[in-house]
């Protein structure tokens, strides 16, 4: 469990409740990172912001080696969702639709995570980091969907215009879970349904008594504007049916917080876990996991499967483009677990997990 340095004026939830779980801090009205030794670059400290800047600019170990879309074509392919093909009742279907926006069907339940359609992951759609594979659909060509979870607030996990084309679509009957400090963005873009939820906090889906929605912890920030920086806390999820348990990691460093969901949720029928955006890995290790620390999540959340996201979309740092699903491989292999139990998905490709008749429900793991 996270240490709080006693100096820290601290509001709300402290990491100290005493149930052995972490939980979310905030200091002069601004959420923090309860983990140890935790930091983003900065001018001053170390890592150095300068450096990070100037290794951008000039593309100083830039690894990265985007090909021609016809080379894309052939080694990360976009095929057309196949959303017409039933969900089995005794199961989970999956879909990827690039980077971390992931279908997820089960229990008569359809969840979509972090959404963006739009080609831009930027506040305007002339500048910014471009997608180099396009979505594999539309927001007008997804089947219903019930709820849609957003682990924070950076623009490539809230998109602007994906918001508002899936509320105008789906209207009062989506829901959105959202994290601390979201709620009136979303009501601003229109959203009627929305709930608003801490770490560790459970609320049932609407209309759904059988569904659980939990919001759960993640090593990151927020940021969307000059003056707004963590004014909305960030976080990953569990969506938790009779039968069926999905984690979605959102966008996260690695923290000790993964061992408490599994503890506390798992073990999980299917995670979609981050596994790119890495490098330099002295800038971005507390925010971003790399592959091998992506297999120690699978392995803390107790996922009997997982499904590698936010990789192989917007080039948004320097490792080469097909080394997250490389390795993923190898740190599967290293470990000796199960290759094909860490898999990856052509953008817009789908994948059924099966879940035996001996899955534990809701009811008697919120009963014990």
């Amino acid at each position: 469990m996270a240490t709080v340095d006693s100096s820290v004026e601290l509001e709300g939830a402290t990491a100290a409740t005493g149930d052995g779980l972490t939980h979310s801090m905030r200091k002069n009205g601004r959420f923090v990172n309860p983990w140890p030794g935790w930091a983003l670059p900065s001018f001053t400290g170390s890592p150095n912001m300068f450096q990070l800047m100037w290794k951008f600019t000039t593309g100083s170990g830039d690894q990265s080696s985007i090909p021609s879309q016809e080379v894309l074509d052939t080694t990360l392919p976009i095929v057309t969702p196949d959303f017409s093909s039933p969900v089995p009742e005794d199961g989970m279907k999956v879909t990827w639709l690039g980077h971390a926006s992931v279908l997820v069907q089960f229990e008569n339940i359809s969840v979509l995570t972090d959404p963006i359609f739009s080609q831009r992951a930027a506040p305007f759609q002339f500048m910014g980091p471009k997608r180099y594979r396009g979505p594999p659909c539309s927001v007008q060509d997804l089947p219903a969907v019930d709820v849609v979870v957003i682990s924070h607030n950076h623009y490539d996990h809230l998109d602007y215009n994906t918001v508002k084309d899936l509320q105008k679509r789906f209207g009062e009957k989506l829901c959105w879970h959202v994290p601390l400090g979201m709620s009136a963005w979303m009501k601003g873009m229109g959203c009627e349904n929305v709930v608003e939820q801490d770490w560790w906090q459970e609320e049932r889906v609407k209309d759904r008594e059988d569904i659980k929605v939990v919001f759960t912890p993640a090593a990151h920030w927020c940021k969307r504007g000059p003056t707004d920086d963590n004014l909305v806390l960030w976080g990953s999820w569990c969506v938790i049916g009779r039968r069926s348990r999905f984690f979605f990691g959102g966008d996260t460093g690695y923290c000790h917080g993964f061992k408490e969901i599994g503890k506390k949720y798992g073990p999980f029928n299917l995670a979609a876990i981050p596994i790119g955006a890495y490098e330099p890995r002295d800038f971005m290790k507390n925010q971003h996991v790399n592959p091998e620390e992506a297999v120690q999540i699978h392995q803390d959340v107790q996922a009997k499967q997982s499904l590698g996201i936010h990789w192989g979309t917007f080039k948004l740092t320097f490792e080469g483009y097909l080394e997250p699903r490389s390795r993923v491989k190898e740190a599967m292999e290293a470990k000796g677990l199960k290759v094909e139990d860490f898999f990856t998905l052509d953008h817009g490709g789908s994948k059924v997990i099966t879940i035996p008749q001996t899955e534990p429900s809701i009811e008697k793991e919120t009963a014990t």
